[in-house]
């Protein structure tokens, strides 16, 4: 089981309620990684997703937990499938709006035990509705592409595929979203700690900072799966397939990670 040997403490603003929020991440000797909030707990399983309208939330009758897609992603990315987290706060800190901070904390704090488990399937599972599909195809080797149509110059019909020799690149891929929608997201009572710190805005004439890597955009949509899936237990990094996606977000990936779940075949 993969944990991690020192706690991690980190905290920033919350991307949707802008609050600060901070993270104390702790190791454990128990397989699974549980959030806990005043005093309540729920386990980062697909099948407590409670929401998944704008970002990830699991939860339960006593607690809620929101935006855990870019933390779930950075454990997947270090093979952790034990924790504790504590939070001040029912969304989680933003940070840089990537898994990079993540990523380098849980390193810095020494991973113990690294969940390196193979999985794959049996047989195909799909989603198709319309323009949008998902569908996992049994594969020797992973193969993983991921298309949208975005109104943005750069992003139209674009398909972009993972490459674990440039993982960085999906690491660091920032959250973002259309400059123009921003006011009204706010005044819906979302994106309100989003800064040029932490999302990247698609504008008109290109975007609000310099991309971190080509299409980054895409590779965040990629990081977004990687964080959707593990919580149905499969690790897209070691997993066995062809993975493609086509103009999807949380609600797709997480349909598929469930039909996922019941038929994940491990290897030792």
């Amino acid at each position: 089981m993969g944990t991690i040997n020192k706690e991690v403490i980190l905290k920033s603003a919350a991307l949707m309620t802008g609050l600060e929020s901070e993270a104390k991440v702790c190791p454990s000797e128990q397989k699974g990684i549980r959030f806990h909030f005043a005093g309540k707990t729920v386990e980062a399983d697909i099948d407590n997703i409670v929401s998944t309208e704008h970002c990830t939330v699991i939860g339960n009758s006593d607690i809620k937990i929101m935006l855990i897609e870019h933390f779930m992603a950075a454990c997947a990315i270090c093979r952790i499938t034990g924790l504790d987290v504590y939070l001040t706060h029912f969304e989680l800190p933003i940070l840089d709006g990537s898994s990079k901070t993540w990523v380098e904390a849980f390193k810095n704090a020494g991973i113990v035990n690294p969940d390196n488990i193979q999985t794959k399937i049996k047989e195909p599972v799909y989603y198709l509705n319309g323009k949008t599909h998902l569908i996992v195809i049994p594969s020797d080797n992973l193969n993983l592409t991921y298309g949208v149509n975005y109104r943005h110059k750069d992003l139209r019909n674009r398909w972009v595929s993972l490459d674990l020799n440039k993982l960085n690149e999906i690491i660091e891929a920032r959250t973002f979203g259309y400059l123009a929608e921003l006011e009204m997201l706010q005044k819906a009572g979302y994106g309100r700690g989003a800064s040029l710190e932490n999302t990247l805005g698609l504008t008109d004439e290109g975007y609000t900072a310099e991309l971190k890597s080509e299409f980054e955009p895409i590779k965040h949509k990629i990081l977004d799966l990687i964080g959707d899936f593990y919580l149905a237990g499969c690790n897209i990094l070691n997993f066995k397939g062809e993975i493609i996606v086509k103009e999807a977000g949380h609600t797709v990936h997480t349909i598929v990670a469930k039909k996922l779940k019941n038929i994940l075949i491990k290897e030792a």
